[in-house]
């Protein structure tokens, strides 16, 4: 790491890279990047930390900078054409990470689902008792220089976290998503032994997961979960309206009394992994209580509003296994609301190959609105689309166009979930502009 240059990140506004260049910039680096010209939910962030956001152009690219590329762009893009030309060392992304780790006590989080969530959940409880830098997936970031651990979501697309060499790492769940990259389920699991035979001290992983319980590993593998086969089990739950209560047992003993103010079975798993951190890392649980009782919870998950008496929810929830844990949550939040289920799928391959998986969960809620799938920038098309979902969803499924949500004002004092990792907030907010421009005696 050289002070003396400039990091310069082409896609800045990428949900990782945004949260590292917030990491060096802490850490008191000369940080700047460049990205669309169009407005996304990571940049406020780099705006309040005064770094420079720049449109993409070659002539960004000057002496005296190391560059850092976001996986999304390829190596034909105009910054790394001129970069190379010029001489200039360019990193990517995970590459880069995973050097910097190397100055630090480093646990990474990952899993199919809920590594944002536990990230940023270990990095709050953390970072409540000493210096810690951590890099979260909803683009939040920090850098603390005398910071001893550094907590980060490691990301298992195109085995992007191969480059991580961790002290621990956290496991919440093997599922099969990103099918325009991996084969199936066999695949996924090949990659995160892998991963896993990386990790230097130690595995925490969910024991009540069946792919992770066969995990072939080096070091110790310490389990979690509800089932009483774990190592670290939760007892006694309470799931009420303020959050959830309940037991932590570590090898048959009690180990402490917690409560979490965040909703759904998943949460609870998720506070289970950082119980059995502090646990293998000897640090204090009475501390850790206190911390878990002011945790807000991470961008996109979950995150809350309420305008004229109708909760607007907002979820990056993009897989089955995610909207069921959202819709549970809904309803252990709010039992006597309706829950209307606004969906944008993400790609057309993810589509394609859980279509089923996606119209049973759907299911879950009381009403469902979908929006027209997300192509990512690694597809244009497919052999799919909306309406064929909106056929197989049990008691039907409307699709909602963005040039009219107005279908929505339908419902009073209910709670409506958006969910999904493209472009849906864009549909939650024509709603928003509408609802807050309709009198509660109008809707």
């Amino acid at each position: 790491m050289d002070k003396s240059k400039i990091y310069h990140f082409t896609g800045i506004k990428g949900s990782g890279m945004s949260a590292l260049a917030l990491v060096l910039h802490g850490e008191g680096y000369k940080v700047q990047g460049s990205d669309l010209e169009e407005y996304f939910f990571t940049q406020r962030g780099l705006e309040e930390a005064g770094i420079p956001l720049l449109p993409f152009s070659a002539s960004n690219i000057k002496e005296g900078q190391i560059v850092i590329a976001g996986n999304a762009f390829p190596d034909s893009h105009e910054e790394l054409v001129a970069a190379r030309e010029k001489g200039i060392e360019v990193i990517r992304y995970h590459k880069f990470l995973g050097e910097l780790l190397k100055n630090y006590k480093s646990v990474a989080i990952t899993g199919s689902h809920g590594k944002t969530s536990t990230t940023g959940l270990l990095a709050h409880v953390l970072s409540g008792m000493e210096p810690t830098s951590y890099l979260i997936g909803d683009g939040t970031g920090k850098g603390v220089e005398s910071s001893e651990h550094f907590v980060l979501e490691a990301c298992e697309y195109k085995r992007h976290f191969m480059a991580y060499r961790p002290d621990y790492a956290i496991m919440t769940n093997i599922d099969f998503d990103h099918p325009d990259y991996y084969t199936d389920i066999d695949d996924v699991q090949s990659a995160f032994e892998a991963f896993g035979k990386q990790v230097k001290k130690g595995i925490i992983a969910c024991g009540d997961d069946e792919r992770l319980r066969t995990l072939e590993a080096i070091v110790p593998v310490t389990y979690y979960g509800v089932g009483e086969h774990n190592d670290v089990i939760a007892k006694n739950i309470r799931k009420e309206k303020a959050g959830s209560y309940f037991d932590a047992y570590i090898h048959g003993e009690l180990y402490g009394h917690f409560y979490i103010p965040t909703y759904g079975d998943h949460n609870i798993l998720n506070a289970l992994a950082i119980i059995a951190f502090y646990y293998l890392n000897q640090l204090d649980p009475n501390e850790l209580a206190q911390q878990f009782r002011t945790f807000s919870g991470v961008k996109r998950r979950f995150s809350e509003k309420v305008i004229n008496g109708v909760t607007v929810i907002d979820d990056y929830a993009h897989h089955p296994s995610e909207i069921r844990a959202t819709l549970d949550a809904a309803r252990q939040k709010y039992p006597d609301k309706e829950v209307v289920a606004v969906f944008q799928p993400h790609t057309f391959t993810r589509t394609i190959a859980l279509l089923e998986e996606f119209a049973s969960v759907l299911s879950l809620a009381d009403h469902v609105y979908l929006c027209e799938i997300f192509a990512s920038v690694r597809e244009e098309a497919g052999d799919v689309s909306i309406e064929d979902l909106a056929k197989l969803v049990k008691g039907g499924a409307k699709v909602l166009p963005l040039e009219n949500v107005s279908p929505l004002l339908s419902y009073k004092d209910a709670v409506i979930v958006f969910m999904g990792a493209g472009d849906v907030q864009k549909y939650e907010f024509a709603y928003e502009k509408l609802l807050s421009n309709t009198s509660p005696t109008q809707n």
